[in-house]
């Protein structure tokens, strides 16, 4: 797989959320700004919703976690903020390694989620999020 730099796979993952949502039959719409909270807000069937798109590999234990935080750079260093959840309906999380879309609400979660792409080596199935399970735009 080729390495991608953190800007580039974050315009990799929208154009692919973008692909994939409007496969779905959703509209899909792009704030002019890039300072909204939500990367995308589609439309289907009377509703709009925001979108947070996010790009993730696949992690040596065979999954990936999102954390509803933000990073950035000021003068006076690196500033971390947690995630306004109430800004944002859905997350779209695009895995670089399966070329695939997943889907969840983020209200329905603490402060970060952790999704497995393959079984775990104990075979454990409960209390796992299965990345699979995520496909649908809830």
């Amino acid at each position: 797989m080729k390495t991608h730099h953190t800007k580039t796979k974050g315009d990799l993952g929208v154009l692919k959320a973008s692909a994939d949502l409007c496969e779905k039959g959703f509209l899909v719409c792009m704030p002019l700004s890039e300072h909204a909270p939500f990367d995308l807000v589609v439309y289907k069937n009377g509703n709009f919703k925001r979108v947070q798109v996010k790009s993730r590999s696949i992690d040596s234990k065979g999954g990936f976690m999102i954390a509803f935080r933000n990073s950035y750079s000021t003068s006076s260093g690196v500033k971390t903020k947690q995630v306004d959840k109430q800004s944002i309906d859905i997350y779209c999380v695009y895995c670089i390694d399966t070329n695939t879309c997943y889907y969840f609400n983020p209200s329905t979660f603490n402060k970060s989620v952790s999704f497995r792409v393959r079984m775990p080596k104990n075979n454990q199935k409960q209390n796992i999020h299965f990345a699979d399970d995520y496909r649908e735009v809830p």
